[in-house]
């Protein structure tokens, strides 16, 4: 009598090509995996709208300028034969010169910094760079368009033409150079403001990948 005999086992089954299959991540992406969405514009629309913002604030130098000697106090000079001299000597016009410039650029700066922010909300480098570089050069021009609308710069033929002991105005002039920089300092600082209070959040790295909080994990005994 014999045993039965035993079935042979199952041929070697290759293992299938599904099972290995790679699995496409979801739209989207997860954090940690491939998918990721480009943050904000490319850089070349970035520099692009800088340039334009620069540009823009430059020619508002030239406002700022008529502004400036529109509203700038005159600084009274008088003559007689041998030299001309200041007529008030305790007066403070000089200095409302230099602080009607500074407040000015202040406000430029600040609606700037409003209005860049308003078009574009997301920042970048390139507009900040903007803000300083175009406040600067505004002011720079600001400051040449005021002299040139002003009096004369030569005061003696000035004092000639006007006669000896007439008042006459002096030249504009902005003796504190440190003002030409107010409209940058104004517009950086308002920009970085606003940017921290309303500008776009970046998403919480803890959170769930879809969405809702990851919940905590019990401790593991």
């Amino acid at each position: 009598m014999t045993a039965p005999l035993t079935p042979p086992p199952p041929p070697h089954q290759p293992p299938s090509d599904d099972a290995h299959a790679w699995q496409a991540p979801p739209a989207g992406g997860v954090a940690g995996t491939v998918g990721y969405e480009q943050d904000g514009p490319g850089m070349k629309i970035e520099v692009r709208d800088a340039a334009v913002v620069t540009v823009a604030m430059v020619l508002a130098g030239v406002l700022l300028g008529v502004l400036w000697w529109w509203l700038a106090p005159h600084v009274p000079l008088i003559a007689d034969d041998s030299a001309v001299y200041l007529k008030d000597t305790e007066g403070e016009q000089a200095i409302g010169v230099d602080g009607t410039f500074t407040l000015l650029a202040l406000a430029f700066g600040a609606v700037s910094a409003v209005v860049v922010f308003l078009v574009r909300r997301r920042g970048g480098v390139p507009l900040v760079v903007a803000l300083a570089v175009g406040g600067l050069l505004g002011s720079l021009l600001a400051w040449r368009v005021g002299i040139w609308l002003g009096p004369t710069q030569n005061v003696v033929a000035h004092a000639k033409a006007v006669g000896k002991g007439v008042t006459f105005s002096a030249p504009l002039k902005l003796g504190a150079k440190g003002a030409l920089l107010a409209w940058s300092l104004a517009g950086l600082v308002v920009h970085l403001g606003l940017t921290a209070l309303f500008g776009p959040r970046d998403p919480d790295p803890y959170a769930s990948p879809y969405g809702a909080p990851t919940p905590p994990q019990p401790p593991t005994v």
